[in-house]
């Protein structure tokens, strides 16, 4: 979907180390005000949100503006910068364009993660593992109802295709192409010499019980913790 109409409020979302974006906050502001745009805070009712920072910002300004319909933009800060669109060095270009409503809205997929009654989005990936640093855990893992079986390992991500570049890459699993309905399982470190990375349909549930006998599984949803599985527990 495209905008074509000129933004009139942005909110800026920057990099928890603010000194490194200092200089980029103040380019922003003047082209704000040469523009007309009125900088506003996270609850001003923005027309379009930009991050100043990498992936982390992003994702911390996906999971703030998710529920109102805020486009997100990044200017990329990180060291990766898979999900920002503007470089520093064309910030004036990129944001320029943007501020005129010259971009176009791309709708990520995200995933329902549910624990203990608590329901949050991922944009990203969901992460389970040992809430112990350094042991192995034994999760059982069933996909459409159909249970899979018991597997030591060191933990279990899940992937949407925006995702599939980050932890899930890193670990072997597959790259999804952007715009394909599913998600990706991929174990950490597992204690087989069968178990490979599995990828199914985006409306497939998908539930990891914790089968540690004496220990708690994390769950970490875009890089934040969610809350832990004791024994027996299922997210």
């Amino acid at each position: 979907m495209r905008s074509g109409k000129p933004v009139e409020r942005v909110a800026v979302v920057t990099h928890s180390e603010e000194a490194a974006v200092a200089d980029a906050v103040s380019r922003l502001e003047r082209l704000a005000e040469s523009k007309g745009v009125e900088l506003t805070g996270e609850d001003g009712g923005p027309d379009l949100a930009v991050t100043l920072g990498g992936d982390g910002s992003m994702l911390r300004a996906f999971h703030r503006f998710l529920d109102a319909g805020v486009p997100v933009i990044g200017v990329n800060f990180g060291r990766v910068g898979f999900l920002t669109s503007i470089e520093v060095d064309e910030l004036e270009q990129g944001l320029e364009r943007a501020l005129g409503g010259d971009f176009a809205v791309v709708e990520l997929p995200t995933l329902d993660v549910r624990i203990d009654g608590v329901n949050r989005p991922a944009v990203n990936d969901v992460f389970a593992t040992s809430s112990t640093l350094g042991r192995m855990v034994e999760l059982g893992y069933a996909v459409g109802g159909e249970d899979l079986g018991v597997l030591p390992c060191d933990g279990v991500i899940c992937s949407t295709p925006s995702g599939s570049t980050a932890y899930n890459l890193s670990n072997g699993g597959p790259v999804l192409v952007w715009g394909l309905d599913a998600m990706v399982i991929t174990f950490v470190a597992p204690h087989s010499l069968h178990v490979r990375p599995l990828v199914i349909p985006h409306n497939l549930p998908l539930a990891v019980t914790n089968r540690t006998p004496d220990g708690s599984v994390t769950v970490i949803v875009d890089g934040m913790e969610l809350g832990k599985l004791e024994p027996g527990q299922q997210v």
